[in-house]
Protein backbone atom coordinates (compact mmCIF):
# COMPACT_ATOMS: atom_id res chain seq x y z
CA UNK A 1 0.00 0.00 0.00
CA UNK A 2 1.27 3.46 -0.03
CA UNK A 3 3.63 4.64 2.13
CA UNK A 4 1.77 7.87 3.54
CA UNK A 5 -2.11 7.56 2.36
CA UNK A 6 -3.77 10.82 2.10
CA UNK A 7 -5.89 11.93 4.85
CA UNK A 8 -9.49 11.55 4.16
CA UNK A 9 -10.54 14.61 2.36
CA UNK A 10 -7.35 15.55 0.67
CA UNK A 11 -7.72 16.87 -2.39
CA UNK A 12 -11.34 18.02 -2.39
CA UNK A 13 -10.84 21.50 -1.35
CA UNK A 14 -11.22 23.44 -4.58
CA UNK A 15 -14.68 21.60 -5.63
CA UNK A 16 -16.86 23.16 -2.80
CA UNK A 17 -15.31 26.27 -3.68
CA UNK A 18 -15.92 26.26 -7.10
CA UNK A 19 -19.20 25.02 -6.20
CA UNK A 20 -20.12 28.40 -3.87
CA UNK A 21 -19.16 30.38 -6.74
CA UNK A 22 -22.65 31.30 -7.79
CA UNK A 23 -23.80 32.00 -4.80
CA UNK A 24 -22.44 35.65 -4.09
CA UNK A 25 -23.95 36.49 -8.04
CA UNK A 26 -27.57 34.43 -6.56
CA UNK A 27 -27.74 37.05 -3.75
CA UNK A 28 -26.68 40.31 -5.53
CA UNK A 29 -29.32 39.41 -8.02
CA UNK A 30 -31.95 38.71 -5.50
CA UNK A 31 -31.23 41.58 -2.76
CA UNK A 32 -31.49 43.95 -6.33
CA UNK A 33 -35.22 42.19 -7.21
CA UNK A 34 -36.25 42.58 -3.88
CA UNK A 35 -35.31 46.06 -3.43
CA UNK A 36 -36.45 47.54 -7.01
CA UNK A 37 -39.94 46.53 -5.90
CA UNK A 38 -39.92 47.18 -2.52
CA UNK A 39 -41.79 50.06 -1.12
CA UNK A 40 -40.13 53.46 -0.59
CA UNK A 41 -39.66 53.16 2.92
CA UNK A 42 -37.61 49.74 2.73
CA UNK A 43 -34.44 49.62 1.98
CA UNK A 44 -32.36 46.29 0.84
CA UNK A 45 -29.27 47.72 -0.53
CA UNK A 46 -27.49 47.30 2.66
CA UNK A 47 -27.60 43.35 2.22
CA UNK A 48 -25.52 43.45 -0.88
CA UNK A 49 -22.12 44.00 0.94
CA UNK A 50 -22.76 39.55 2.29
CA UNK A 51 -21.94 38.93 -1.22
CA UNK A 52 -18.56 40.21 -1.57
CA UNK A 53 -18.18 39.51 2.38
CA UNK A 54 -19.19 35.54 1.36
CA UNK A 55 -16.95 35.67 -1.76
CA UNK A 56 -13.67 36.29 0.23
CA UNK A 57 -13.72 33.39 2.20
CA UNK A 58 -13.07 31.09 -0.06
CA UNK A 59 -12.29 32.73 -3.09
CA UNK A 60 -9.17 35.08 -3.79
CA UNK A 61 -9.20 38.82 -4.34
CA UNK A 62 -10.08 38.80 -8.04
CA UNK A 63 -12.91 37.39 -7.78
CA UNK A 64 -13.85 39.07 -4.43
CA UNK A 65 -12.86 42.37 -6.03
CA UNK A 66 -15.44 41.32 -9.15
CA UNK A 67 -18.41 39.98 -6.38
CA UNK A 68 -17.79 43.61 -5.40
CA UNK A 69 -17.92 45.32 -7.94
CA UNK A 70 -21.19 43.70 -9.10
CA UNK A 71 -22.83 44.43 -5.79
CA UNK A 72 -22.04 48.05 -6.25
CA UNK A 73 -23.20 48.15 -9.80
CA UNK A 74 -26.29 46.89 -8.64
CA UNK A 75 -26.56 49.21 -6.18
CA UNK A 76 -26.56 51.86 -8.38
CA UNK A 77 -29.18 50.40 -10.67
CA UNK A 78 -30.99 50.04 -7.59
CA UNK A 79 -30.48 53.94 -7.13
CA UNK A 80 -31.61 55.15 -10.69
CA UNK A 81 -34.84 52.94 -10.57
CA UNK A 82 -36.14 53.95 -7.47
CA UNK A 83 -35.03 57.45 -7.09
CA UNK A 84 -32.10 58.77 -9.01
CA UNK A 85 -28.00 58.39 -8.42
CA UNK A 86 -27.45 62.14 -6.32
CA UNK A 87 -29.90 60.70 -3.28
CA UNK A 88 -28.08 61.02 -0.22
CA UNK A 89 -29.50 57.60 0.91
CA UNK A 90 -28.33 55.52 -1.82
CA UNK A 91 -24.90 57.76 -2.62
CA UNK A 92 -23.71 56.72 1.38
CA UNK A 93 -25.17 53.56 0.26
CA UNK A 94 -23.02 53.09 -2.66
CA UNK A 95 -19.74 54.87 -0.79
CA UNK A 96 -20.30 52.11 2.16
CA UNK A 97 -20.38 48.86 -0.16
CA UNK A 98 -17.43 50.12 -1.83
CA UNK A 99 -15.26 50.49 0.55
CA UNK A 100 -16.08 47.31 2.68
CA UNK A 101 -15.58 45.82 -1.00
CA UNK A 102 -12.07 47.00 -1.39
CA UNK A 103 -11.23 46.01 2.81
CA UNK A 104 -12.90 42.08 1.97
CA UNK A 105 -10.68 42.50 -1.32
CA UNK A 106 -7.46 42.92 0.88
CA UNK A 107 -8.64 40.34 3.49
CA UNK A 108 -9.05 37.90 0.49
CA UNK A 109 -5.25 38.58 -0.55
CA UNK A 110 -4.25 38.39 2.93
CA UNK A 111 -6.04 35.04 3.42
CA UNK A 112 -4.28 33.58 -0.27
CA UNK A 113 -0.66 35.01 0.86
CA UNK A 114 -1.37 32.91 4.22
CA UNK A 115 -2.76 30.12 2.37
CA UNK A 116 0.58 30.26 -0.07
CA UNK A 117 2.86 30.34 2.82
CA UNK A 118 0.93 27.30 5.02
CA UNK A 119 1.08 25.09 1.78
CA UNK A 120 4.73 25.81 1.40
CA UNK A 121 5.14 24.67 5.09
CA UNK A 122 3.29 21.53 4.64
CA UNK A 123 5.37 20.51 1.38
CA UNK A 124 8.34 21.23 3.50
CA UNK A 125 6.75 19.49 6.38
CA UNK A 126 6.20 16.24 3.62
CA UNK A 127 9.54 16.55 2.32
CA UNK A 128 11.41 16.24 5.74
CA UNK A 129 8.67 13.41 6.83
CA UNK A 130 9.50 11.63 3.75
CA UNK A 131 13.32 11.74 4.07
CA UNK A 132 12.87 10.69 8.01
CA UNK A 133 10.63 7.70 6.91
CA UNK A 134 11.87 6.14 3.84
CA UNK A 135 9.48 3.80 2.35
CA UNK A 136 10.05 -0.12 3.55
CA UNK A 137 10.86 -2.78 0.66
CA UNK A 138 8.44 -4.89 -0.12
CA UNK A 139 10.55 -8.02 0.35
CA UNK A 140 13.98 -8.20 2.82
CA UNK A 141 15.23 -11.93 2.99
CA UNK A 142 12.52 -14.19 3.96
CA UNK A 143 10.42 -11.81 5.27
CA UNK A 144 7.37 -9.36 3.30
CA UNK A 145 6.81 -5.84 4.81
CA UNK A 146 3.81 -3.21 4.69
CA UNK A 147 3.98 -0.11 6.56
CA UNK A 148 1.14 3.01 6.63
CA UNK A 149 1.55 6.14 8.59
CA UNK A 150 -1.45 8.22 9.13
CA UNK A 151 -1.81 11.57 10.30
CA UNK A 152 -3.82 13.28 12.88
CA UNK A 153 -4.68 15.88 10.53
CA UNK A 154 -4.26 17.01 6.96
CA UNK A 155 -2.72 19.75 7.59
CA UNK A 156 -0.53 18.22 10.09
CA UNK A 157 1.46 15.70 8.14
CA UNK A 158 4.47 15.34 10.40
CA UNK A 159 5.03 14.16 13.40
CA UNK A 160 7.28 11.94 15.56
CA UNK A 161 6.05 8.40 14.56
CA UNK A 162 8.89 6.21 13.40
CA UNK A 163 9.93 3.32 11.57
CA UNK A 164 12.80 1.74 9.37
CA UNK A 165 13.94 -1.56 8.56
CA UNK A 166 17.73 -2.70 7.67
CA UNK A 167 19.24 -5.63 6.25
CA UNK A 168 22.55 -7.47 8.20
CA UNK A 169 24.57 -9.95 7.18
CA UNK A 170 22.16 -12.32 9.65
CA UNK A 171 19.20 -11.42 8.94
CA UNK A 172 16.49 -7.99 9.23
CA UNK A 173 16.77 -5.33 11.64
CA UNK A 174 13.47 -3.18 12.45
CA UNK A 175 12.88 -0.36 14.83
CA UNK A 176 8.94 1.18 15.31
CA UNK A 177 9.01 4.19 17.38
CA UNK A 178 6.68 7.37 18.80
CA UNK A 179 8.68 10.76 19.84
CA UNK A 180 6.99 12.35 22.59
CA UNK A 181 5.77 15.82 21.05
CA UNK A 182 4.74 16.82 17.54
CA UNK A 183 5.95 18.98 14.67
CA UNK A 184 9.14 19.65 13.78
CA UNK A 185 11.15 19.38 17.22
CA UNK A 186 9.56 15.88 17.32
CA UNK A 187 10.84 14.82 13.73
CA UNK A 188 14.17 15.80 14.33
CA UNK A 189 14.32 14.02 17.25
CA UNK A 190 13.00 10.78 15.32
CA UNK A 191 15.44 11.38 12.80
CA UNK A 192 18.28 11.43 15.03
CA UNK A 193 16.72 8.13 16.24
CA UNK A 194 16.35 6.31 12.77
CA UNK A 195 20.04 7.94 11.85
CA UNK A 196 21.77 6.26 15.14
CA UNK A 197 19.32 2.82 14.17
CA UNK A 198 20.88 2.92 10.19
CA UNK A 199 24.19 3.11 11.29
CA UNK A 200 24.60 1.23 14.54
CA UNK A 201 22.30 -2.22 13.00
CA UNK A 202 25.30 -2.96 10.75
CA UNK A 203 27.98 -2.49 13.43
CA UNK A 204 26.26 -4.19 16.83
CA UNK A 205 26.10 -7.81 16.97
CA UNK A 206 23.71 -8.22 19.25
CA UNK A 207 20.01 -6.23 19.88
CA UNK A 208 21.08 -5.28 23.49
CA UNK A 209 24.35 -3.12 22.42
CA UNK A 210 22.31 -1.72 19.18
CA UNK A 211 19.52 -0.22 21.53
CA UNK A 212 22.14 1.02 23.85
CA UNK A 213 23.64 2.94 21.05
CA UNK A 214 19.99 4.26 20.34
CA UNK A 215 20.04 5.45 24.07
CA UNK A 216 23.86 7.10 23.69
CA UNK A 217 22.26 9.04 20.77
CA UNK A 218 19.08 10.74 22.20
CA UNK A 219 20.91 11.03 26.03
CA UNK A 220 21.96 15.01 26.38
CA UNK A 221 25.35 16.01 25.96
CA UNK A 222 27.52 16.29 29.02
CA UNK A 223 28.34 20.01 28.20
CA UNK A 224 24.39 20.98 27.46
CA UNK A 225 23.38 22.73 29.87
CA UNK A 226 21.11 20.91 32.81
CA UNK A 227 19.05 23.53 32.72
CA UNK A 228 18.55 23.77 28.81
CA UNK A 229 17.32 20.44 28.65
CA UNK A 230 14.08 19.06 28.55
CA UNK A 231 13.79 15.99 30.73
CA UNK A 232 10.32 15.42 29.58
CA UNK A 233 11.64 14.76 25.74
CA UNK A 234 11.53 11.15 25.36
CA UNK A 235 11.24 8.29 23.08
CA UNK A 236 9.15 4.90 23.02
CA UNK A 237 10.67 2.33 21.13
CA UNK A 238 10.41 -1.86 20.08
CA UNK A 239 13.41 -2.76 18.07
CA UNK A 240 13.32 -6.32 16.87
CA UNK A 241 15.73 -8.94 15.02
CA UNK A 242 14.93 -11.99 13.01
CA UNK A 243 17.32 -14.32 11.63
CA UNK A 244 16.83 -15.33 8.16
CA UNK A 245 17.71 -19.04 9.02
CA UNK A 246 15.71 -19.02 12.66
CA UNK A 247 12.14 -19.43 13.36
CA UNK A 248 12.47 -16.77 15.80
CA UNK A 249 12.58 -13.35 16.62
CA UNK A 250 14.88 -10.91 19.53
CA UNK A 251 12.68 -8.41 20.81
CA UNK A 252 13.65 -5.21 23.28
CA UNK A 253 11.08 -2.73 23.96
CA UNK A 254 11.85 0.27 25.52
CA UNK A 255 8.21 1.73 26.78
CA UNK A 256 6.70 0.80 23.68
CA UNK A 257 3.55 -1.05 23.31
CA UNK A 258 3.65 -4.81 22.47
CA UNK A 259 3.88 -6.17 18.81
CA UNK A 260 1.07 -8.54 18.51
CA UNK A 261 1.80 -11.92 16.60
CA UNK A 262 -1.07 -13.13 14.07
CA UNK A 263 -0.77 -16.82 14.05
CA UNK A 264 -3.33 -19.19 12.58
CA UNK A 265 -6.35 -16.57 13.50
CA UNK A 266 -5.13 -16.04 16.95
CA UNK A 267 -3.79 -13.35 17.95
CA UNK A 268 -0.74 -13.06 20.72
CA UNK A 269 0.87 -10.32 22.54
CA UNK A 270 4.93 -10.25 22.45
CA UNK A 271 5.03 -8.38 25.56
CA UNK A 272 9.04 -9.04 26.97
CA UNK A 273 9.45 -10.02 30.77
CA UNK A 274 11.86 -7.18 31.29
CA UNK A 275 10.75 -3.84 29.60
CA UNK A 276 13.15 -1.08 29.36
CA UNK A 277 11.94 2.56 29.79
CA UNK A 278 12.09 5.05 27.26
CA UNK A 279 14.64 6.27 25.09
CA UNK A 280 15.80 9.12 26.79
CA UNK A 281 15.41 8.09 30.52
CA UNK A 282 18.19 6.00 31.62
CA UNK A 283 18.12 7.55 35.20
CA UNK A 284 15.48 4.79 35.20
CA UNK A 285 16.93 1.58 33.75
CA UNK A 286 17.64 -1.08 36.43
CA UNK A 287 20.84 -3.19 34.36
CA UNK A 288 21.12 -3.07 30.95
CA UNK A 289 18.96 -3.61 27.85
CA UNK A 290 17.62 -7.43 27.72
CA UNK A 291 16.58 -9.13 24.38
CA UNK A 292 13.68 -11.78 24.63
CA UNK A 293 12.99 -13.77 21.53
CA UNK A 294 9.75 -15.18 20.72
CA UNK A 295 8.68 -18.19 17.97
CA UNK A 296 7.81 -16.41 14.37
CA UNK A 297 7.26 -19.14 12.37
CA UNK A 298 6.82 -19.28 8.13
CA UNK A 299 3.07 -17.72 7.82
CA UNK A 300 3.36 -15.51 10.99
CA UNK A 301 2.32 -12.04 10.38
CA UNK A 302 4.30 -9.33 13.56
CA UNK A 303 2.35 -6.49 13.91
CA UNK A 304 4.23 -2.82 14.76
CA UNK A 305 2.25 0.09 15.80
CA UNK A 306 1.96 3.58 17.77
CA UNK A 307 -0.04 4.36 20.41
CA UNK A 308 -2.16 6.39 18.16
CA UNK A 309 -3.44 3.57 16.74
CA UNK A 310 -5.01 1.85 20.22
CA UNK A 311 -5.74 5.04 21.85
CA UNK A 312 -7.84 6.23 19.10
CA UNK A 313 -11.68 6.66 20.41
CA UNK A 314 -14.86 6.18 18.62
CA UNK A 315 -17.46 8.71 20.02
CA UNK A 316 -18.55 6.66 22.69
CA UNK A 317 -15.25 7.03 23.75
CA UNK A 318 -13.70 3.62 23.29
CA UNK A 319 -10.51 3.05 22.49
CA UNK A 320 -9.96 1.14 19.17
CA UNK A 321 -9.78 -2.72 19.51
CA UNK A 322 -6.98 -3.66 17.65
CA UNK A 323 -5.99 -7.00 18.65
CA UNK A 324 -9.87 -7.67 17.94
CA UNK A 325 -9.82 -5.93 14.50
CA UNK A 326 -6.41 -7.88 13.25
CA UNK A 327 -7.84 -11.65 14.31
CA UNK A 328 -10.68 -10.98 11.15
CA UNK A 329 -7.39 -10.14 8.94
CA UNK A 330 -7.52 -10.81 5.06
CA UNK A 331 -5.11 -13.98 4.23
CA UNK A 332 -3.32 -12.15 1.47
CA UNK A 333 -0.26 -10.86 2.78
CA UNK A 334 0.78 -7.72 5.23
CA UNK A 335 -0.37 -5.25 2.57
CA UNK A 336 -3.78 -6.29 2.73
CA UNK A 337 -4.17 -6.40 6.39
CA UNK A 338 -2.83 -2.88 7.30
CA UNK A 339 -5.39 -1.62 3.71
CA UNK A 340 -8.16 -3.36 6.20
CA UNK A 341 -6.51 -1.63 9.58
CA UNK A 342 -6.66 1.95 8.67
CA UNK A 343 -10.17 1.39 6.76
CA UNK A 344 -11.46 -0.15 9.94
CA UNK A 345 -9.61 2.16 12.11
CA UNK A 346 -10.91 5.36 10.49
CA UNK A 347 -14.41 4.51 10.60
CA UNK A 348 -13.82 3.97 13.99
CA UNK A 349 -12.73 7.51 14.55
CA UNK A 350 -15.28 9.64 14.91
CA UNK A 351 -15.30 11.74 11.72
CA UNK A 352 -12.36 9.96 10.59
CA UNK A 353 -10.16 11.86 12.18
CA UNK A 354 -7.37 10.57 14.28
CA UNK A 355 -6.68 12.09 17.98
CA UNK A 356 -2.76 11.58 17.12
CA UNK A 357 -0.62 10.42 14.33
CA UNK A 358 -0.26 6.81 13.95
CA UNK A 359 1.96 4.14 11.83
CA UNK A 360 1.88 0.44 11.41
CA UNK A 361 4.58 -2.15 10.20
CA UNK A 362 2.89 -5.80 8.88
CA UNK A 363 5.93 -8.62 8.95
CA UNK A 364 5.07 -11.84 7.64
CA UNK A 365 7.70 -14.44 7.55
CA UNK A 366 7.37 -16.82 4.27
CA UNK A 367 10.29 -18.55 4.05
CA UNK A 368 12.77 -19.89 7.09
CA UNK A 369 13.91 -23.02 8.64
CA UNK A 370 15.86 -24.11 11.72
CA UNK A 371 15.29 -24.83 15.33
CA UNK A 372 13.72 -22.92 18.41
CA UNK A 373 14.56 -22.15 21.73
CA UNK A 374 12.61 -19.02 21.39
CA UNK A 375 9.34 -18.38 24.09
CA UNK A 376 6.04 -18.62 23.54
CA UNK A 377 4.05 -15.79 23.00
CA UNK A 378 1.17 -14.81 25.54
CA UNK A 379 -2.60 -14.99 23.90
CA UNK A 380 -4.45 -12.04 24.73
CA UNK A 381 -5.22 -8.17 24.08
CA UNK A 382 -3.56 -5.21 23.95
CA UNK A 383 -3.45 -3.52 27.21
CA UNK A 384 -4.22 -0.08 27.75
CA UNK A 385 -3.07 3.22 26.64
CA UNK A 386 0.62 3.99 27.11
CA UNK A 387 3.62 5.06 25.02
CA UNK A 388 4.97 8.79 23.97
CA UNK A 389 1.91 10.54 22.71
Amino acid sequence: MGHRPRHPGQGRVREPRRALLPVPFALIALVTVVDVLAPPGVHLGPFLVAAPALTASFSGPRMTGFVGAVAVLAQAVVAAVRTNLTDLNHTIQIIALLLISVFVTLFAHLREVHERQLSQLRWVAEAAQQVVLRPLRERMGPLRLASVYLAAEAEAQIGGDLYAATRTPDGTRLIIGDVRGKGLEAVGDAALVLGAFRAAAHQESDLPGLVARLEAAVAPDPDTDDEAFDREQFTTVAVLDVPDREPALRLVSCGHPPPLLLRGGRVLSLEVDHPAPPLGLTEFLDGGFVAQSFSFEPGDVVLLYTDGVIEARNAAGEFYPLADRAGGRPGDGPEALLRHLCADLLAHSPGGHLGDDAAMVAIERIGGAGGSTASAPREGLVGGPGGAG
